[in-house]
């Protein structure tokens, strides 16, 4: 390998997702990736410039041993990609707190994790790219997805936090927010996306699901892949963008911002929503 390959961590690389296609892209473009998922064998990956391990984004000792793991083998990390996620559908009352308190770790507080563990290392050298994956979700809120949404707008608003507090150290800090992306994972199947019998939304089941797999329905959806090669292209640039959106209602979702919040709301759920 060349002493001037970047190093680069992506976090929820399982096969077929939108973090394995970014690995895999940052592979073909010379870099030295480092793809992580709960499970090692949840990732298959032909290209030579990747290598699997596992790391846990909810556990701190995951996360720190494997970046320490990094640091060790190659001396250094220049980007990490925090992508791991949960994507949840279903009406709000009917998530029990846990289920909550579970999205909120996972797609919040493991960008706290990774950021602590890696950010004195990027500090060290005054260089790094940290890129966070968000959603136009977290910008502007639709029926269904209610706990997905906050913790991407959480997430979003930690990440304008970050870029600012991570200035003087010389580190960038990149937000992505996908509009509509295919991928082959989604981790709610239809049938554990049925509510319960009892649920006040019964009558509005199949909209959940329809919600569900929305983004492998829209027209002018973007493929995992092409959202990768656009992805790594950007983060590659000397000086990446702070933020970038793209992806099928990219445009569209940049329009209801225009709007006022009632109509907005209104649109959406007549959309996405109502029977």
């Amino acid at each position: 390998m060349s002493v001037n390959s970047k190093v680069v961590l992506v976090t929820g690389c399982t096969t077929g997702g939108i973090g394995y296609h970014i690995a895999d892209e940052f592979g073909k473009n010379g870099c030295i990736v480092y793809a992580t998922s709960r499970r090692v064998e949840t990732m298959d990956f032909t290209n030579p410039q990747v290598r699997t391990l596992a790391m846990d984004v909810t556990s701190d000792e995951s996360v720190q041993s494997t970046i320490e793991e990094i640091v060790k083998r190659e001396g250094k990390i220049d980007i990490v990609v925090n992508n791991a996620g949960i994507w949840v559908v279903a009406p709000l009352v009917d998530h029990t707190v846990e289920q909550a308190k579970t999205i909120f770790d996972t797609n919040v507080l493991s960008f706290l994790r990774t950021t602590k563990a890696v950010l004195p290392h990027m500090a060290a050298r005054k260089k790094g790219l940290i890129i966070n994956i968000g959603s136009l979700d977290g910008q502007i809120a639709t029926p269904f997805s209610g706990f997905y949404d906050a913790s991407k707008a959480a997430l979003h608003s930690l990440t304008d936090v970050l870029a600012m507090e991570a200035r003087p150290l010389g580190v960038d800090v990149m937000l992505i927010a996908p509009g509509t992306v295919s991928s082959n994972i989604i981790d709610n199947t239809a049938n554990n996306s049925r509510l319960p019998a009892n649920s006040l939304y019964k009558p509005y089941e199949q909209k959940v699901l329809d919600r569900l797999y929305f983004a492998t329905t829209m027209p002018g959806t973007w493929t995992s892949e092409r959202f990768a090669v656009e992805t790594v292209k950007r983060a590659l640039k000397p000086k990446p963008p702070s933020y970038w959106s793209a992806g099928g209602a990219s445009w569209k979702m940049y329009l209801l911002r225009w709007l006022p919040r009632w109509l907005v709301l209104s649109i959406l759920w007549k959309s996405l929503g109502a029977n």
